[in-house]
């Protein structure tokens, strides 16, 4: 008969009940009984143990693999960049803004960012004050810049971004 941990401790506490009836003493039913006991422990939890080892050895193994794919993802990224660049920089060079197969779209994607000159000059209407840095609320200033106003320590800079589709 297979016995789990939960049964092997159930049964061993029946059986430390049965030898506390009997004023401690030992028959020989419940010596056979306790060493039938304490060998299906032994077993089972040589078992569990084995078990335990395999599966901290497969989180080894795993962590491992992690690490590889998590290199070649970042091999792939650099290389992404890299032809990008590429791509981006022939593309000015000779004055393209849209190159068009049958197979891809590649073209440059305007975008802008607030480029903060000076942080001191700013007015408090365009900080942010988050603990404990102090930074500037760049969509508020993006949008008092688009509608007319002067934010003295701001500009926004206009940027190309290539667009493979």
């Amino acid at each position: 008969m297979k016995l789990s941990l939960y049964n092997i401790q159930t049964e061993f506490l029946q059986l430390a009940g049965e030898l506390i009836e009997n004023g401690g003493e030992l028959t020989p039913e419940l010596q056979k009984s306790l060493e039938i006991n304490k060998d299906n422990l032994e077993t089972k939890g040589t078992n569990y143990g084995l078990v335990i080892k395999q599966l901290d050895a497969d989180c080894g193994v795993i962590d491992a693999e992690l690490a590889r794919l998590s290199a070649l993802k970042k091999q792939r990224l650099k290389t992404i960049e890299r032809l990008e660049n590429a791509i981006s920089v022939a593309m000015e060079l000779y004055e393209i803004e849209k190159l068009e197969t049958p197979i891809l779209k590649i073209s440059f994607r305007k975008s802008e960012t607030v480029e903060i000159e000076d942080m001191a000059l700013l007015d408090k209407d365009y900080k942010k004050i988050s603990i404990p840095v102090e930074s500037a609320d760049k969509a508020k200033i993006k949008e008092a810049i688009k509608n007319g106003q002067t934010v003295i320590g701001a500009t926004i800079k206009q940027h190309k971004n290539i667009q493979i589709k």
